[in-house]
């Protein structure tokens, strides 16, 4: 199969040619806010700097690919809806819509599958819901979790913002912003130590830059050279400011530069230039030659937490949020982001290279659409939790032994 890896190329520098509107074009549109890279596909591919490891992936795993931004996009919309329109929905989310070819791309290139001393481990953040999708989560049951139903993922302690599922390799998510990261690379240091071959992978935000955490874990990770890969997903704004009110940089990954750390800036919304360089990073760290960084220029659709702004059976989020006290972003730099969608630019690119014709890639959705909703169905049919059972594991149980001093 002849697979035109164009379409994966970078978005291009103000110093490119412009490129044609034809179906390759499209995939490299230039210049929206804050999305344009540093350097362009052809300068990198030139220079060997990228790979495309994603035409030798069979055709089974690039539609898997691609259900898996679908599940990830229809979880995020018909969650929202909830928000929206049931009254007795319990459940929040900082939505991930916008942002799913990143998680996908990223966790297509690990090892999910087998004993839990060989999968590979996920390290996510208070935006969890795509990379616990994506790493292969039960959605079911995060679903009821979420909501705070009693037999959802965690019992209904967790909810969206502390979902876990090791038997998946999904370590987490974090209330915090930063203190994954440290963690993460305590999990590094241990594959090393025992002689595994796993990798350990932290998502942050843009905000997590201006955290202690952040230099404190590329610097370990640099000093000790561990299979660790830091996934910075710079969608602009940290919940209402842009990110360059914090950061001095206009690509975070510069600093991981500055900790000697291999770093590639790539376009987050097209899922097989992500997958192409986390394919690099899994196998340097394997093969022992330590960490890697990615910064991935995405955008998020909805504002930083729940639906304001969004309409029922509309995908987005437009004009004023209350908790912003304003509209904080142009609706045009929204509706700007969303031509350059990585549910479009994946489907696209699978039928550019003869995987999917349209009619089959339609037919896909629609099982999706039906998966999730059976997904919500279930969830939200399952027992509340007790509110006695609040104080469980928070307190010892039973007689604690005196300590003995001599």
């Amino acid at each position: 199969m002849d697979r035109n890896l164009n379409s994966t190329a970078p978005l291009p520098t103000e110093d490119d040619a412009p490129a044609s509107q034809s179906r390759r074009g499209f995939l490299q549109i230039a210049a929206l806010t804050g999305a344009v890279l540093s350097t362009s596909g052809r300068r990198a591919f030139a220079d060997g700097d990228i790979g495309f490891h994603a035409k030798d992936l069979p055709d089974e795993k690039l539609v898997d690919m691609y259900r898996t931004i679908l599940r990830i996009r229809w979880h995020e919309r018909t969650q929202a809806d909830q928000m929206l329109a049931n009254p007795d929905y319990r459940g929040y989310n900082h939505f991930y819509a916008g942002q799913e070819a990143v998680a996908t791309g990223v966790c297509a290139a690990l090892r999910n599958d087998g004993p839990f001393e060989q999968i590979d481990l996920v390290y996510s953040t208070h935006r969890p819901s795509g990379h616990a999708i994506a790493k292969g989560v039960d959605i079911p049951k995060m679903v009821a979790e979420d909501d705070f139903r009693a037999t959802g993922l965690n019992g209904g302690y967790a909810a969206e913002m502390h979902l876990s599922d090791p038997s998946v390799g999904f370590i987490g998510a974090d209330g915090m912003i930063g203190p994954g990261h440290v963690t993460a690379t305590g999990s590094a240091f241990a594959f090393r130590a025992r002689g595994s071959d796993q990798v350990s992978v932290v998502f942050g935000g843009d905000g997590t830059y201006a955290t202690p955490q952040f230099h404190s874990a590329l610097n370990n990770a640099k000093l000790l050279d561990l299979p660790f890969i830091y996934v910075l997903e710079n969608n602009l704004y940290h919940q209402y400011a842009h990110y360059t009110y914090s950061c001095p940089h206009k690509d975070i990954a510069d600093a991981a530069t500055a900790y000697g750390i291999p770093a590639r800036v790539v376009d987050g919304q097209d899922v097989f230039q992500v997958y192409n360089a986390m394919k690099e990073a899994v196998d340097r760290a394997r093969a022992g030659g330590g960490p890697t960084f990615i910064e991935a220029k995405t955008y998020r659709y909805y504002n930083h937490w729940g639906a304001p702004g969004a309409k029922e059976g509309e995908l987005g989020a437009f004009g004023y949020d209350p908790l912003a006290i304003t509209s904080f972003r142009p609706e045009r730099e929204v509706r700007a982001w969303m031509q350059r969608d990585p549910v479009d630019i994946c489907r696209d690119t699978l039928v550019d290279w003869g995987v999917l014709d349209e009619a089959r890639a339609a037919a896909i959705e629609e099982e999706v659409k039906a998966e999730i909703a059976a997904a919500f169905e279930w969830g939200l049919s399952q027992p509340l939790c007790n509110p006695e059972d609040a104080l469980k594991h928070v307190f010892a149980e039973g007689t604690v032994a005196a300590r003995q001093f001599g």
